[in-house]
């Protein structure tokens, strides 16, 4: 095939990450050029709408208009945790934009705490705009900011599939406490993003390991629908109750059932030659 620009850049990365594998592994170089090729598209189609939910998340604030800036919270940031492995590889964005107040040696009261969450605070704890317009407009800053860095970016391949396992993993490690949206307990949103952003990548190179390992894709996509099935019973209306509606045990069996699918999406690199 002829390759544009962008995949014949794509092609060049996958073979250097790949060059010492074996020469069964080979020929998955080429194999995954399409699926990041794919993958980009949809980081692309996220971060324009994170622009566009952000703007109206900030212009809610801006118009001191509380109800309707809480109803938009959840929503806007699921695109944002979509893609959050790419996100992270800009580090300074991603501090500015998804931090919690633990980072900061003043909590809630550090000047540097921003993003989703410092918003998130004003609109829950303080139930109020007040003083957060200027939080507001650098978030949308960062979050154009973040768009033009992705729309630039090669992606690296080993981080892309990687990826799918660092979403389980994070929701797996931290995020199952209810520590992610500890003000407004809209943490089932982000729980369905991750998921839906792991499961992206799952899905795009699925055909590539099921051609050498068909069970294993079977037994990945049989946990990607019990969780899918776990989430649902928690839907309500055109979104999910709050987190601290779950008792214990409900979160037990959800974190029981995302690390069983993290450890096997771990694996992912291994079985596409990307380790």
């Amino acid at each position: 095939m002829k390759l544009t620009p962008f995949l014949a850049a794509t092609a060049l990365a996958l073979a250097s990450s790949t060059a010492w594998q074996a020469p069964a592994r080979a020929d998955a170089t080429l194999e995954l050029v399409e699926p990041i090729t794919d993958y980009k598209l949809f980081v692309a189609e996220k971060t324009q709408q994170l622009v566009k939910e952000t703007s109206d998340f900030v212009a809610a604030i801006k118009a001191g208009d509380v109800a309707k800036a809480k109803a938009l919270y959840a929503p806007t940031r699921m695109s944002y945790e979509a893609i959050e492995p790419v996100a992270e590889l800009f580090s300074d964005l991603d501090a500015a934009i998804d931090a919690r107040a633990d980072d900061f040696e003043k909590g809630e009261k550090d000047p540097t705490f921003t993003g989703f969450h410092r918003l998130e605070y004003g609109l829950w704890v303080g139930n109020s705009t007040e003083g957060l317009a200027s939080y507001a407009d650098k978030l949308l800053a960062d979050v154009k900011e973040l768009d033009q860095r992705i729309n630039a970016l090669t992606f690296p391949p080993e981080k892309v599939v990687g990826g799918a396992a660092v979403l389980m993993e994070e929701v797996a490690a931290t995020k199952i406490s209810g520590e992610e949206d500890r003000y407004s307990h809209t943490d089932l949103w982000d729980f369905k993003a991750n998921f839906d952003g792991s499961q992206k990548i799952f899905e795009l190179v699925r055909p590539i390991i099921t051609k050498d390992d068909p069970e294993f894709v079977k037994k990945v996509a049989a946990n990607f629908e019990t969780i899918d099935k776990t989430l649902e019973k928690y839907k309500s209306g055109n979104g999910y109750v709050t987190y601290d509606k779950l008792t214990d045990s409900d979160r037990t069996v959800m974190a029981a059932a995302v690390n069983t699918l993290a450890e096997d999406l771990s694996q992912l690199r291994g079985k596409l030659g990307l380790n």
